[in-house]
């Protein structure tokens, strides 16, 4: 199964569409998971065009009045994967991350809020942001692809523009 992940697209805030290249990206994937502040309904639409979408709501989308779930779980072929906007401070604590991600009670958390993409494994989970494909901060515009097959976990940081990529294979329990 491919997975398109994306998360402060912030807009029209402060872009006025997604980007071409992460339509490209998502072209081939089965489902989008919205890590939150999309600031209006009209990108989760935009997506759903393309694949079912997850989403769930940002510190942004909260403040416009966006009714999204706060955090989403889905188990996929035996791994858990929990999606939540990740407000921690200092932004993107690894630390409280996985403390959130151990509240949940899942193997793999999606989070947003940083507008810089990450994949890292604390403990025992596995960490994953996609960054910003609008609003970076400090970093390249990105959304990121999972591929989960036979249990295991690819995720794949997409730098949008760009034919880089970061990845790394997780295996679910089992």
């Amino acid at each position: 199964m491919l997975i398109g992940v994306i998360s402060d697209t912030h807009i029209p805030e402060r872009a006025l569409k997604i980007p071409e290249p992460v339509f490209k990206a998502f072209k081939d994937v089965e489902v989008i998971f919205h890590a939150g502040d999309l600031v209006s309904m009209d990108v989760l639409h935009e997506l759903e065009n393309l694949a079912p979408t997850l989403c769930v709501q940002g510190n942004v989308d909260r403040m416009c009045g966006l009714k999204l779930p706060k955090q989403e779980i889905v188990t996929i072929e035996g791994i858990k994967i929990g999606i939540d906007h990740g407000e921690v401070y200092p932004r993107g604590d690894t630390l409280q991350l996985k403390y959130i991600g151990m509240e949940m009670g899942v193997d793999v958390l999606i989070s947003g809020h940083t507008h810089t993409s990450f994949i890292k494994e604390v403990g025992n989970i596995l960490l994953l942001n996609p960054g910003s494909p609008t609003v970076p901060r400090m970093s390249d515009p990105s959304v990121m692809v999972l591929e989960i097959k036979d249990k295991e976990l690819d995720a794949k940081i997409i730098k949008i523009g760009e034919s880089k990529c970061k990845s790394l294979n997780f295996k679910g329990r089992e």
